[in-house]
């Protein structure tokens, strides 16, 4: 028990040091974190103040030439003396804090006033570092602008050989341009004369003006040349090709008032002085825009030139079908419903095919007028041809529309005719099977007849009168009448079956009976089912007769059934 005491104590006592040996180190190591970051803004604020202003400071004092000058280089001086002597000095003080609330282990405090210290670190580094930008902006400002300016120099000489190159094509803008020039290289006199007086819060000013200056020389030699040719030349040019084509066309008959030729030239010739008037003045912006919009104007003309005449080909021999057409059909619809009465008499036609003949008499009507109105204005040459060309078109499709239309109505008349003559002829057809069969009746004289083929005759008949009464009504109801077609063929091919099978069957059993005959002697099995056979034949029974007679006689002939029926074949 001694023992088991002891190792729990001894247990006890290394968790105990382990614990107390983990909170040490963990409060060393939060001691280094707060030392750490102390540490760190210590450096950042040292690095705000050695920003090198006074170095830069002591650049500006040699080239003080000028109040300006003088009076930005005091106040940048009062600005660093305030970073420097107020503001670190304050940083300094939030430092020495920390310092001591770290060694007390307030790390609470710490956390609070660590902040504080970063926001204002950066608030002294953004005043230093924008303060030196000022300054450098004037220490260096004369090799920076130099470097600017040799670039302007270097451009405005290419330009300005490129003038002296071609002053030829500037024509009467020469001066003008010679002008704006001079003025360029008086603005690079007086870049050198700020430069010498150290004047450089006027030499961003220079500057500026003279890249302006030489991006608008750069458009006018670029562009200038240009915009006096197409002004002066190009578009008058093609204004005099569109007039003269455009006269020439209407001595032809063509129709081109829709164009507003003259209209649009004489906007085009205000819109051409008023460029002309602002590039005297060495203003051509958008100027080139305007040109180009003016000349593919007149470019898109020779297009619509060249469409009226295709129109007008195309026309003249679209009209000249259409009216072959026209006449045609006219004369076929004309034709049609003058004899819809007649068809009216000898069909019985319903409200849906007679709106249809009525409805596309109106459209053709219609569709006539609005020929006569094109044909009208062809002829008093009011219209262009390429409007005419489209109301052609639109007349020839309502024109097929029509005709799908009306076609359909005559096949809907032609289907009544066919059915009448189908009738007719089937009519003859079936009265020939209903004649072979009474002749086949009348050619094998059967002891015996049946009802029931009495009734299918009776049937067939009446089926062949209703159709001869169907053909016969005036108007003929077609649906009625092939009906009426469909029931006697039915019923006459019905007889015409039963009388062919009657008779081959009364044939056969006669037959068979003849050839069993001359086993009746020999055997009394054959002699007395050939009776029973014979009762059976004189009854009407002929298949039973024809079934008794084969059975019987099978018994000393087998091949009996396909001889009979070698015979009856023959």
């Amino acid at each position: 028990m001694q023992g088991q005491f002891l190792i729990i104590g001894s247990a006890v006592v290394i968790a105990l040091i382990i614990v107390i040996v983990i909170l040490h180190f963990v409060k060393k190591a939060e001691l280094k974190y707060y030392q750490n970051k102390v540490k760190n803004l210590e450096v950042q604020r040292n690095m705000v103040a050695s920003t090198p202003v006074l170095v830069e400071l002591s650049k500006v004092e040699p080239i003080i030439k000028n109040d300006k000058l003088e009076e930005k280089y005091n106040r940048w001086q009062e600005k660093f003396t305030d970073i420097k002597e107020r503001r670190l000095t304050i940083i300094d003080d939030m430092l020495i804090d920390l310092d001591v609330f770290v060694e007390k282990r307030d790390y609470k405090s710490c956390g609070y006033r660590i902040a504080k210290a970063e926001i204002e670190i950066y608030k002294v580094r953004e005043a230093a570092e924008h303060l030196l930008e000022e300054i450098k902006d004037i220490t260096l400002s004369e090799e920076k602008y130099r470097a600017i300016v040799t670039k302007l120099k270097t451009k405005y000489r290419s330009l300005n050989k490129e003038f002296q190159d071609h002053r030829e094509v500037f024509d009467f803008m020469q001066e003008a341009v010679e002008m704006q020039l001079e003025n360029i290289e008086r603005r690079f006199l007086d870049f050198e004369k700020v430069m010498e007086a150290n004047e450089y819060t006027e030499v961003v000013h220079i500057c500026k003006a003279l890249d302006t200056m030489i991006d608008h020389i750069e458009i006018i030699i670029t562009e200038l040349p240009d915009v006096l040719l197409m002004a002066n030349k190009v578009i008058p040019n093609r204004m005099k090709d569109v007039q003269s084509l455009y006269k020439e066309m209407t001595d032809q008959g063509y129709v081109l008032d829709y164009l507003n030729l003259d209209y649009n030239i004489e906007e085009s010739k205000k819109n051409i002085d008023k460029i002309i008037d602002r590039a005297k003045l060495l203003d051509i912006e958008g100027s080139m825009f305007d040109l180009k919009t003016m000349l593919e104007y007149y470019d898109s003309l020779f297009v619509d030139y060249e469409k009226e005449r295709l129109s007008r080909k195309l026309y003249e021999e679209t009209i000249v079908d259409f009216k072959k057409r026209l006449d045609k059909t006219n004369e076929l619809v004309q034709d049609v419903y003058n004899q819809l009465d007649d068809i009216k008499n000898l069909y019985d036609l319903n409200e849906d095919d007679i709106s249809v003949i009525h409805e596309v008499n109106k459209i053709l009507v219609v569709i006539n007028d609005d020929y006569r109105k094109v044909v009208a204005k062809d002829e008093a040459k009011s219209t262009p041809y390429s409007m005419l060309n489209e109301e052609i078109e639109d007349l020839s499709n309502r024109l097929t529309t029509m005709e799908d239309d009306f076609d359909q109505a005559l096949k809907s008349l032609g289907n009544m005719y066919d059915d009448e003559i189908r009738a007719r002829e089937q009519l003859v057809e079936i009265q020939e099977f209903l004649k072979i069969s009474k002749d086949q009746i009348r050619e094998f004289s059967l002891p015996v007849i049946t009802d029931s083929y009495f009734v299918q005759l009776s049937e067939a008949n009446e089926a062949i009168a209703e159709v001869i009464k169907e053909l016969e009504k005036k108007p003929i109801e077609i649906k009625v009448l092939n009906t009426r077609v469909d029931t006697a063929r039915d019923l006459v091919l019905k007889l015409y079956n039963t009388t062919r099978d009657m008779v081959k069957t009364a044939q056969l059993a006669e037959r068979a009976i003849v050839y069993g005959n001359r086993y009746r002697n020999k055997f009394e099995e054959v002699d007395k089912g050939l009776m029973d056979a014979e009762k059976a034949f004189y009854k009407g029974n002929y298949k039973e007769s024809l079934d008794i007679s084969i059975k019987v006689t099978s018994v000393v002939d087998e091949k009996i059934y396909r001889k009979l029926m070698s015979v009856y074949e023959k």
